[in-house]
């Protein structure tokens, strides 16, 4: 078939920076593919070997776009078939093999040499299959079958469910969109390493998770290290399919206990976990962690005891070629740099669940970040099933990152648009706090941002007020404002009592776009927008933006802010930067006044 075109691997790094075995085969590149639109291939027999699929595609890029090599295009096909080819290499081969893949919109089937060996359901957390049982000598061939339905009880973000664009919904994606990838371990693995920093405490507490019970008694061994330098060994014995290791991190003769994470110093330890069987390595994973505490108390925002002033940006994570698929580690790199450049500390990722490497770099450069479900637009059943689902897979998946600080479930009652009066949908709202909070109680949660809240740790309100007066009037007495909202729509359901300990933060707010800049004219029949008209000039747009944000600033009782956004996307032209990652205006001057902007001194910012 076509793997003699394998050379040139897209996206070829590590998927996973924060759990890492040494055994590692990338599977990303041309793929045979198919659509299906009479949904004739399981019964015709698509996924047995030798069945030539009529098309070719790249993956991790979905069909939608240009990256693919068959896009870009708005057509809807619900079921696709993707076929390539593998060999097991010599350094892995003795073991059980586990394939991977980091997200596929929305459900599939997996099938090895015509063996269906698993399959999943949720288009933006990933899954990994024991296929050791189906392999064969030699060459094997793995299919996969995607149904992706134009479905609004899925967590779709800001996937449009209909052809062309709508409002502030783009083309969506289907299929394989993140990397395939196979690793080798043995009799007993991993399944996950979950790290508790204990700031206060000066330790950690690593909960690690094996994929089947084991039969006899395992031993662990945990190496940390900070910058090379091992700082602990520790030994424990695992007769249970999950054990808990606490670690004290005070050594002799260091100066400080631990080094800290925050934003300007964003400090991390490696740990090194080894599953022995009778003395010998069974498994072997690297993760890292970052010792940091976050929390709120009477209101306000504390990052490692010290009040935190947060200043976001409202990130959606789209690339005109790739969509929600980042073209490559130097581009999540590069959004990061403008983040930090623009005077921001963090980012709100908008309606999805990002490439994990955005996570880790996040990490490495000390940039805060709001992790947020994409939302679906049906109220059902099946809609709250999805959202618990992908919740508590979100979590299992990026618990140990650092950079994350706060939980987002919910955005402006989408798929619960009911929730002011529907007790029902007020439940759903309580349950996915509740079910985030149980899941890690570390971390803050915004139920329901933007409005209509339920039980909350942040009550996050989003106003487009395009001047600073404005601001200054929805937002005069914060009484006022939790008992009716702050514009036209209520903060709190009417069954909710706020109880004074929320943290108040403008969630988004600005969206100021360029008459002259950026993307011009319809896109697919739609017209390009922004909040409150275009300015025609970078002096009107730093007239604007310095007002509102200067307004923001100057609420008393406010924790901080998000503006909208750091890039345009398609349709929606009110980013700082263009699709390309061009900045539309003097990127000093915006993170002088994110700098300069009044009444916070005495925050960690």
């Amino acid at each position: 078939m076509c793997c003699e075109k394998l050379n040139a691997i897209p996206r070829p790094e590590h998927p996973r920076p924060d759990f890492v075995r040494d055994t590692f085969l990338n599977l990303n590149g041309v793929w045979q593919f198919a659509f299906d639109d009479e949904d004739k291939g399981a019964r015709e027999g698509w996924m047995k070997p030798g069945y030539a699929l009529p098309l070719e595609i790249t993956v991790p890029f979905a069909y939608q776009t240009k990256a693919s090599g068959l896009g870009p295009t708005d057509e809807i096909h619900p079921v696709i078939w993707y076929r390539r080819s593998f060999t097991v290499p010599a350094e892995m081969q003795g073991r059980r093999i586990l394939l991977r893949f980091g997200a596929v919109d929305f459900e599939c089937d997996v099938y090895v040499n015509g063996v269906r060996v698993g399959g999943h359901k949720g288009g933006y957390t990933p899954f990994a299959i024991d296929v050791t049982n189906a392999l064969v000598e030699g060459e094997n061939d793995l299919c996969v079958r995607v149904q992706d339905d134009p479905d609004c009880t899925q967590p779709r973000g800001k996937q449009y469910w209909d052809r062309g664009l709508m409002g502030c919904w783009y083309t969506p994606v289907s299929g394989i969109w993140q990397t395939v990838y196979m690793e080798a371990v043995g009799e007993y693995g991993m399944k996950f390493i979950h790290v508790t920093p204990d700031y206060d405490r000066h330790m950690f507490t690593a909960e690690i998770a094996l994929d089947k019970r084991p039969q006899e008694t395992l031993e662990l061994e945990l190496v940390y290290s900070f910058e090379g330098k091992v700082k602990r060994t520790v030994k424990v014995s695992v007769d249970d399919r999950s054990v808990r290791v606490p670690v004290d991190m005070i050594v002799k003769g260091d100066l400080d206990p631990i080094k800290v994470w925050a934003p300007g110093c964003p400090n991390l330890y490696d740990l090194t976990v080894t599953l022995l069987k009778g003395g010998k390595v069974v498994d072997k994973v690297d993760t890292y962690f970052g010792m940091r505490k976050i929390e709120r108390r009477d209101g306000r925002i504390y990052l490692n005891n010290s009040p935190l002033y947060q200043k976001l940006i409202l990130d959606q994570g789209y690339w005109p070629d790739s969509n929600i698929t980042p073209p490559s580690d130097e581009a999540i790199k590069l959004d990061l740099q403008y983040t930090l450049d623009f005077g921001y500390n963090g980012a709100r990722k908008h309606q999805k669940l990002e490439d994990p490497r955005y996570y880790y770099w996040a990490d490495k450069m000390g940039v805060l970040v709001w992790g947020e479900l994409p939302s679906p637009y049906d109220y059902t059943e099946e809609t709250v099933r999805n959202l618990a689902d992908t919740m508590l897979e979100f979590i299992e998946r990026d618990f140990n990152h650092p950079s994350i600080i706060t939980w987002v479930p919910l955005n402006e009652s989408w798929g619960v648009r009911q929730i002011y009066s529907d007790k029902r949908q007020q439940a759903a709202g309580r349950m996915l706090y509740h079910l985030t909070k149980a899941a890690d109680g570390t971390r803050l949660c915004s139920a329901n941002d933007g409005w209509e809240q339920v039980t909350t740790d942040i009550c996050g309100l989003h106003d487009y007020a395009d001047t600073k007066e404005m601001i200054a009037n929805h937002f005069a007495d914060r009484e006022e404002v939790e008992l009716h909202g702050c514009d036209w729509r209520p903060c709190y359901c009417d069954s909710e009592i706020p109880t004074g300990a929320e943290a108040f933060l403008v969630t988004e707010y600005g969206g100021i776009a360029f008459q002259n800049i950026g993307i011009q004219g319809e896109m697919g029949g739609m017209q390009t927008w922004g909040y409150h008209g275009k300015v025609t000039d970078e002096e009107a747009f730093f007239e604007r933006f310095k007002g509102v944000t200067d307004g923001v600033r100057e609420i008393p009782y406010c924790q901080g802010y998000c503006y909208t956004q750091l890039t345009d996307v398609m349709q929606e032209i009110n980013g700082l930067l263009s699709p390309e990652r061009q900045p539309k205006m003097d990127v000093a001057r915006v993170r002088e006044i994110n700098q300069t902007a009044p009444g916070r001194t005495n925050q960690l910012v």
